[in-house]
């Protein structure tokens, strides 16, 4: 027998699952499976067999590492990033320091018409230069496969521009790439509410599906941005052409996002700082993932999404980055799980969970990433010697990975 990459004496193989049906939903999050003394072998791109040291078949391999103290764990799924974006906005951080709000700095042309302003002006090749080094940066972090929304254009043609620039990251770097059109993200001042919905609804969901640009439909539901039948018109429309819904929803009030995610259908509802009661008996009833972004939450100092309540609920969580220019400049996936056990009251178990199975499932790549299974894609972090799976989110400014391997190549 032959891999071309053989990790040995691993510590803890962490995620073990011999397959991967669905989500992990309440109680079953706080279990992580993890094989103790292990190794894993990989094969052409793929996971090709793991097990106990003691059950190592006889073999031989390329190139093998010794993973002793060492966890291995699958790479992280980012289902939820604005990756593609022209320049930073860090003079509206300070704006907030000094007490602006989100809403203020929007009605001052800051927010999102800011980074539209910006990256109208460039061309497709710079934006894709500058995407392309966030993209090598959270490979560094550990993320194998990520989401790219559009929603920084506002025109037809910036938001094909961006969409084109996503669908290039997929192709021209490691990552596994799902991308979304969030053409309803702001309303620009060149337009009425009215005549941009018509805008998307005519013009830009057409001209996306013809160049088979996303895979996905997204609206920022939300007060002053897009209302719940707003939101549900938009996604409908999309759904038509082949764009299946996730809805940024309830991220600064209680916008009706989740319900309409829910009527519509969505993958994914994503924010959730703003929910309560009736917000969970709507996802009780529905297979719509709860997406939390712990990064915006703490940028903003919102309040952090209830995830005690969500998985007490029998729900399934997700967490992912919300990288992005105004809420949550980082795509530090470690970062998240770290925010998710400290401001989120959820165990590391759970967090990895939410991590990785959970927004596998929320960017439909579950069938080759989220989880150390044979036969899917060999994207997979090696830590630094560490003394157990909960020292990974406890360490939470440690840069913790020592290798990355995404699809069988060692980075």
């Amino acid at each position: 027998m032959s891999w071309d990459i053989l990790i040995t004496n691993i510590k803890g193989l962490a995620q073990v699952r011999e397959s991967t049906p669905g989500v992990i939903k309440g109680g079953a999050m706080a279990d992580l499976p993890i094989i103790e003394q292990a190794f894993l072998a990989i094969k052409d791109g793929k996971i090709a067999d793991y097990g106990q040291m003691k059950n190592l078949p006889s073999s031989s391999a390329t190139r093998t590492i010794n993973a002793e103290d060492r966890f291995v764990l699958p790479s992280f799924v980012d289902s939820h990033t604005h990756l593609v974006f022209a320049a930073s906005r860090e003079e509206e951080f300070v704006m907030k320091i000094n007490g602006a709000s989100y809403a203020e700095i929007a009605a001052k042309g800051g927010g999102i018409l800011n980074s539209a302003n910006k990256l109208q002006q460039m061309s497709e090749d710079e934006l894709f230069e500058r995407t392309r080094k966030r993209a090598d940066e959270i490979i560094r972090w550990g993320t194998g496969a990520v989401e790219i929304k559009s929603g920084y254009g506002l025109t037809v043609k910036d938001e094909l521009k961006m969409l084109r620039v996503a669908r290039k990251i997929g192709k021209e770097t490691p990552l596994k790439v799902k991308t979304t059109f969030l053409g309803a993200h702001a309303i620009p001042k060149s337009h009425t509410k009215e005549d941009y919905v018509k805008l998307v609804l005519e013009e830009m969901i057409p001209a996306v599906a013809e160049e088979k640009l996303a895979d996905y439909i997204d609206v920022f539901c939300e007060e002053g941005f897009f209302s719940k039948e707003e939101t549900i018109r938009i996604a409908e429309e999309g759904k038509k052409f082949g764009m299946r819904p996730r809805i940024h929803a309830n991220q600064l009030k209680r916008s009706g996002g989740v319900q309409a995610g829910v009527e519509v259908g969505a993958i994914s509802v994503d924010h959730l700082e703003n929910i309560g009661e009736e917000e969970i008996e709507a996802l009780r009833g529905s297979d719509t993932i709860p997406t939390a972004l712990p990064g915006a939450a703490y940028f903003l100092n919102l309040s952090f999404p209830p995830a005690r309540d969500l998985m007490s609920a029998g729900l399934p969580l997700a967490i992912a980055s919300d990288y992005n220019p105004g809420s949550s400049p980082t795509g530090n996936m470690q970062m998240m799980v770290s925010m998710a056990c400290i401001k989120m009251k959820m165990t590391p178990e759970e967090a990895f969970n939410a991590a990785t199975i959970n927004t596998a499932a929320a960017m439909e790549v579950l069938d080759t990433h989220g989880s150390i299974t044979r036969g899917k894609t060999a994207s997979v972090l090696i830590t630094k010697q560490v003394p157990s799976i909960a020292y990974l989110p406890y360490a939470f400014g440690t840069q913790w990975i020592e290798q990355v391997i995404i699809n069988g190549q060692v980075l």
